[in-house]
């Protein structure tokens, strides 16, 4: 039993270690599941960079799985460089109160359509290119409603689709 998970947490590592970061950087720009494997030398299946493109998303707020309107925590986070009387260097949190965070964000509901009604989603995702409907058929989308932020490919997925 211990050996299980000593070799998941190993192949956990692994993956971290050899393509985490390239996923993130590469989910960033934009990249559906599809096109990030097609980049990694390391090989890593595509349940694994969806889940990691994914986790990336929730914790970034690129996807909210709640209203980020009725969010309570629309808050900017920074950090300024103080520096003590003996030269000691440190960061500051510095907390602000911001409501950008509620306006930017489309509400999809691509869970739902997924797995209850796919005719009804190919329909919906005609307009798109292969590209876009990799993004949008890539990622684990939950059976509830949940808010994309309106960056620069959900944007452009957004206005084909006609999404508000």
């Amino acid at each position: 039993m211990e050996n299980k998970y000593f070799k998941q947490a190993l192949s956990d590592f692994t993956i971290e270690f050899a393509s985490g970061d390239a996923i993130r950087a590469l989910s960033d720009k934009g990249y559906s599941v599809n096109k990030i494997k097609s980049k990694l030398d390391f090989p890593t299946t595509e349940d694994r960079i969806r889940d990691i493109v994914w986790k990336h998303y929730i914790d970034n707020k690129t996807i909210c799985l709640s209203d980020p309107a009725n969010d309570l925590k629309n808050e900017k986070v920074t950090y300024e460089k103080v520096t003590d009387s003996y030269g000691r260097i440190s960061f500051k949190q510095i907390v602000v109160k911001t409501d950008e965070i509620t306006n930017g964000y489309i509400a999809c509901d691509f869970g739902k359509m997924i797995y209850q009604n796919k005719d009804e989603l190919s329909k919906l995702l005609a307009p798109l290119d292969e590209e876009e409907k990799d993004y949008i058929m890539g990622l684990p989308w939950p059976l509830t409603r949940v808010w994309h932020v309106k960056n620069e490919v959900f944007e452009k997925i957004s206005s084909k689709l006609q999404l508000k």
